[in-house]
């Protein structure tokens, strides 16, 4: 019995590597174009006989270009000589300046946020004339909440970016 089984198993398995390699066909298009497929249906395919393919493991990475390939990093993360610099001067100046656009953007999604509430009413805002249908009155609400969501989390980003400035 085990004898049968086992001989199942070896078929088996010899069954599907003989289906592992299919036929290759080189098709060339019209403009010389040239295409490599597992099926020769289309005009202008041949069938091509490659060669088995074999696997054989690389070979492990040898300390010295485990070594090299750390200092290759450590060299890439450094500046380079000519890179330009900016005074502390200057720095100070812009950072100035994206600090005030922050300031400016905070002000508006906060307004933003006040009138998107205001609108809202607390869950049950006006009905307009074409939600007649309760569900296009409901999709709007859920459209508003996501909104004010979004608002809120715009504040808290800029909020962040605003405390990281130096």
């Amino acid at each position: 019995m085990k004898s049968q089984l086992f001989a199942m198993f070896a078929l088996a398995a010899a069954m599907g590597s003989a289906h592992a390699q299919t036929d290759v066909f080189l098709c060339v298009d019209g403009t010389g174009k040239k295409e490599y497929k597992n099926t020769g249906e289309t005009k202008g395919c041949k069938r091509i006989d490659l060669p088995s393919l074999t696997m054989v493991p690389a070979p492990p990475p040898s300390k010295k270009a485990v070594v090299q390939t750390a200092a290759v990093k450590t060299t890439s993360a450094s500046t380079p000589s000519d890179f330009p610099k900016v005074d502390s001067d200057t720095q100070k100046a812009r950072d100035s300046d994206r600090k005030q656009i922050l300031m400016d953007e905070v002000r508006t999604e906060e307004q933003k946020l006040a009138n998107l509430k205001k609108e809202f009413n607390n869950g049950e805002p006006e009905r307009r004339g074409d939600e007649r249908n309760y569900a296009k009155y409901q999709e709007r609400v859920g459209m508003m909440k996501d909104d004010i969501g979004r608002t809120e989390k715009n504040i808290e980003a800029l909020k962040r970016e605003l405390a990281n400035i130096k």
